[in-house]
């Protein structure tokens, strides 16, 4: 061997030994830092490479260094008044210390079943909005209904409103339909969220801005799972929840949006046009949760957590993708166990089939404790809702994987009325009666190869 080899060899071990030192010191998921630990020994030259790349948020928030506190942030506030003798005035305390937001009141939540009720309300709004357009969408393509869309815009734009639309790069870049190009050339302000230079920043293919606004002259705001996108109109569409939000909780959706604007363009957009005084609307009091990697509380996770030990009767969760982690399978349990109703809706195909496989196989750790399962039918139901005891309802971008816990920008909000719960648990309900129910007996029931395919997605979890 020459002193090359020697050198290289010596560097190969120092790198896997500085890179399983930051894994086992910073990985806050044991799962995480194990399955890093073994590449990095299986593939001690590769391995360190790998873990630079993928496994290191390196992101910093530049927006939120230019500006400062946020809206009616820290101190969080206390619980409002009106739930001080409830028993969700402790969760709201919860929710407020992790979030640092308010919970306001008087405001309206109108739910927007699917793209055929959520995409007319929000080109309503913007073809009536006179002031300001906030649109924020993870994806956005300009062909079919996102066609429209960009229509629409671009009339707003040249009426003289003020227009800002934020896309996430991996719309912008990997898609031969993005709207970003057209808006662009016809004089629409695009900002596009952290960009990715490959290789440089392959590691921020993670990092995506995964949540979907749309504020209206500062007074009108939507928020939910749908994206502008040709699959969710015509025949045949995915499933998905939006909502339509008037009162002021929709100032801190504007804040939210204003944060991630800045940090992707530098630009600041403060007061008029963008805040405006907003009025009463509704009965109902929300806040928003932001959530992203760069944020110390998981604050979308801790407020699922406060949910689900709050809960007393029931339990409604949807979502199209369930790779929970241990923290939040037990806290499933311990409703199930001590007497509260809980149901689990899931598609049953998939957009991500290795998704579907690792969520199949871990689905035994639920039901054996008397959890409900049931999975919905074609079409592909992209839906994210939580609401427990009718009465407090959780809706937003958030998924129950690693991908949403931990790797993208997620908002979601949370809504205390029983006037909202009942109607979502209703729904819930309507729902469950068109599933099919799932058992340990169909899961055992399953072949072999497929059970090993499921385990070995669920394997990696943690990366999903």
């Amino acid at each position: 061997m020459t002193a090359i080899d020697y050198v290289f060899g010596a560097a190969v071990v120092t790198a896997a030994l500085f890179a399983a030192g930051h894994a086992v010191i910073y990985k806050r998921e044991p799962r995480s830092a194990a399955l890093w630990l073994l590449t990095i020994m299986l593939l001690p030259a590769a391995g360190p490479v790998f873990y630079a790349l993928f496994g290191v948020n390196r992101l910093q928030r530049r927006a939120a260094r230019i500006r400062g506190t946020p809206l009616d942030r820290h101190p969080a506030p206390s619980p409002d008044s009106t739930l001080t003798t409830t028993p969700l005035a402790s969760l709201a305390r919860l929710v407020g210390a992790v979030s640092g937001r308010a919970l306001v009141g008087g405001n309206a939540v109108e739910p927007l079943i699917d793209g055929r009720e959520a995409y007319p309300a929000m080109l309503a709004a913007i073809d009536t909005a006179q002031h300001s357009i906030a649109l924020a969408s993870y994806i956005f393509h300009g062909d079919s209904i996102g066609e429209r869309f960009v229509d629409a815009l671009v009339a707003a734009h040249r009426r003289g409103v003020a227009v800002r639309v934020l896309i996430d790069d991996v719309s912008v870049r990997f898609t031969w339909s993005s709207a970003a190009k057209k808006l662009r050339q016809l004089g629409v302000k695009v900002g596009v969220f952290n960009r990715t230079l490959v290789p440089a920043r392959l590691h921020a293919l993670h990092l995506r801005n995964h949540r979907k606004i749309l504020v209206a002259d500062g007074v009108v705001g939507f928020t939910g799972g749908i994206n502008i996108h040709r699959r969710y109109w015509g025949e045949h569409p995915f499933r998905d929840l939006h909502f339509r939000l008037d009162g002021p909780v929709v100032a801190q959706l504007m804040d939210v949006f204003a944060e991630d604007w800045e940090f992707a363009t530098g630009e600041a957009l403060r007061g008029e046009p963008w805040f405006l005084a907003i009025a009463d609307a509704g009965e109902c009091m929300a806040r928003a949760v932001d959530d992203g990697p760069d944020e110390g509380f998981a604050r979308v996770r801790w407020a699922y957590i406060g949910g689900l030990s709050h809960a007393r009767r029931s339990v409604r969760l949807c979502t199209p993708y369930f790779v929970p982690d241990a923290t939040l399978v037990s806290e499933l349990n311990s409703a199930a166990l001590r007497g509260v109703e809980v149901d689990i809706l899931l598609p049953e195909r998939s957009d991500l089939p290795y998704v579907h496989w690792a969520t199949v196989h871990q689905l035994w750790q639920v039901i054996e404790c008397g959890c409900r399962v049931w999975m919905r039918p074609p079409p592909f139901d992209h839906s994210k809702l939580l609401v427990i005891d009718s009465e407090w309802t959780l809706f937003g971008s958030a998924n129950w994987d690693a991908r949403s816990m931990r790797l993208n920008f997620e908002l979601a909000v949370e809504c205390y009325s029983p006037v909202l719960g009942r109607r979502m648990d209703q729904l819930m309900q309507e729902r469950r009666s068109e599933s099919k129910p799932v058992t340990l007996a169909t899961l055992n029931a399953r072949p072999l190869p497929a059970k090993l395919r499921d385990g070995f997605a669920r394997v990696f979890a943690p990366l999903l």
